[in-house]
Order: structure tokens, then C-alpha cells, then sequence
């Protein structure tokens, strides 16, 4: 049976905004089947760096820990920031040993405290999963970079493009043929796959509830396609929705069913 854990982090993020992050994920909580879904009560204040380059970084240690103890198998995480995925992967039963990790998002994630021209873990999130960064934050052991797939990356800082380079990344256009990521997550020889969607990856002119909209993204449609065709293939250890920032409750109803959409796939 899957699970719907909501955790409404927001200290990951490098938005001035950031704080719509928790409305976001209280929004999409409400169209979820509530004896099937827990919400953390993460929180709220901003948090010390603790003498890291990692902004927030005290509450974003006692978010890690909450969702550590509710992950469990067939668990679809509701953000908040994107970094949740590391607090959940951390977690994950079973381990990462067998795993690949599908990460649709507008921009890479792929920052250390050194490089990141914000301090934000959001932006160093997919880096942290292979290890690197902040010591605290970083899972270990860490997921090898053949066995990353990343879907629609196309707002890279200069200090990401080369750390991508050894990753299979799909190209929007790419996903106009479904099999592209059935067959690029074979390639990697995973046995399972953790799907992370920041929101963003989507196109503005489709999904409008995001920090920082990128142009000519993915479809709902599209990637909702190959989120289920993939399914059809290998076994989904889990999945994350996040970066779902409404600006008013009016935008959260335009975008419910696009984010509904990706919620039936994963779920």
C-alpha cells in the first residue's frame, strides 16, 4: 500500500519566498487519502549554519531525522524543497546499493558548499546524494553517478555542467518517445528506482506553482507517461513531488491537476 508523507521543509531553498513551499505542500495534502497519509511537523524556524556553507542547517538536521523515522516501503514524499529526497533516500528500507535514482528537474541540484552562490541544500541536493558536500548532509555511501537519470535539466549554473556529464540525461524532447526512460533506467542495471520531481521541470505555459520557472519544459502529460511506463518495468522503491510554490490559492487550483497527474503516476 503506498504511503503519502508530507514533509513541508522549506529551509532548503534559496527562494526569497520559500516559505510558499509549506502552502504548497499542505495544498497537495488536501487531495491526498488521509488514512494513508502522515504530515511531519517539521520545523519552522529558520535554523544556524553551525559553521557549515549549508544555510538552515540545524533545521534541516531535525527535519532528516523526523522523516527517517517515518519512511517506510512504497513511500511517495510530498515536499517542501527538493532536498527531502536525501532525508528520504537515508532512510530508505532495504538501502541504496540496488537502487537508481530518476531526478526530473529544471536545474541540476549538482552544488557543494564551496560552489553554491547561495548556501541553500535544495541546490546541492542531487550532489549530496552521490556522497559529495557537506559531511552531515551527504548520503553514505553514496549513489554512483551511472546509476543518476535526469529528465529535463536545462538551467545549469557553469560549476554544474561538467559535474552532469557523467549522468544519462534525457532532454525534454526526449520524452515525446516513453520508452526513452524505461530504457535509460535499464541501462544502469538498478534492480529498483526512486523518482524525485521538482515541480520545475514542467513547463510554465503547463504548471505556473514554482520559484523559478524554466521555459520549454516537460508536459504533465509526458513525463506522467513515462513515470507509468517505467512502473510497468521495474519496481518503484518510492517517489518524491516537491518545489510546488503557489502564489495565491487561486494558482494552487489552476495547477491541482497537473500535480494530481503526477501523484497517480507515482502512486
Amino acid at each position: 500500500m503506498v504511503r503519502f508523507l508530507v514533509v513541508p521543509q522549506w529551509q532548503g531553498s534559496p527562494a526569497p519566498r520559500a516559505m510558499l513551499l509549506v502552502d504548497g505542500a499542505s495544498a497537495i495534502a488536501g487531495d491526498l487519502p488521509r488514512s494513508a497519509t502522515t504530515v511531519l511537523d517539521v520545523p519552522v524556524e529558520a535554523g544556524e549554519s553551525l559553521g557549515t556553507g549549508v544555510r538552515r542547517l540545524s533545521a534541516l538536521l531535525r527535519t532528516r531525522e523526523l522523516v527517517s523515522s517515518h519512511i517506510s516501503e512504497d513511500t511517495v514524499v510530498i515536499g517542501g524543497d527538493c532536498s527531502v529526497t536525501v532525508a528520504a533516500l537515508d532512510a530508505l528500507p532495504g538501502g541504496t546499493d540496488d537502487l537508481a535514482v530518476v531526478w526530473c528537474d529544471a536545474h541540476a541540484d549538482m552544488h557543494t558548499p564551496d560552489t553554491s552562490p547561495s548556501g541553500a541544500f535544495s541546490g546541492m541536493a542531487l550532489r549530496a546524494l552521490l556522497g559529495d558536500g557537506e559531511e552531515q548532509l551527504a548520503l553514505s555511501p553514496g549513489i554512483h553517478r551511472d546509476r543518476i537519470v535526469t529528465v529535463g535539466m536545462r538551467n545549469l549554473d557553469d560549476a554544474e555542467v561538467e559535474q552532469i556529464a557523467p549522468f544519462t540525461n534525457l532532454s525534454v524532447a526526449d520524452l515525446d518517445d516513453p520508452d526513452s526512460l524505461v530504457a535509460a533506467v535499464r541501462a544502469t542495471g538498478a534492480g529498483r528506482v526512486w523518482v524525485h520531481i521538482d515541480v520545475d521541470v514542467l513547463d510554465p505555459a503547463d504548471f505556473s506553482g514554482v520559484s523559478s520557472p524554466a521555459p520549454f519544459g516537460v508536459s504533465p502529460s509526458a513525463l506522467s507517461a513515462a513515470i507509468r511506463r517505467l512502473r510497468e518495468e521495474l519496481p518503484l522503491a518510492g517517489a518524491t513531488i516537491a518545489g510546488f510554490a503557489p502564489r495565491s490559492p487561486v494558482d494552487a487550483v489552476d495547477d491541482l491537476g497537473a500535480l494530481l497527474r503526477l501523484v497517480g503516476a507515482v502512486a
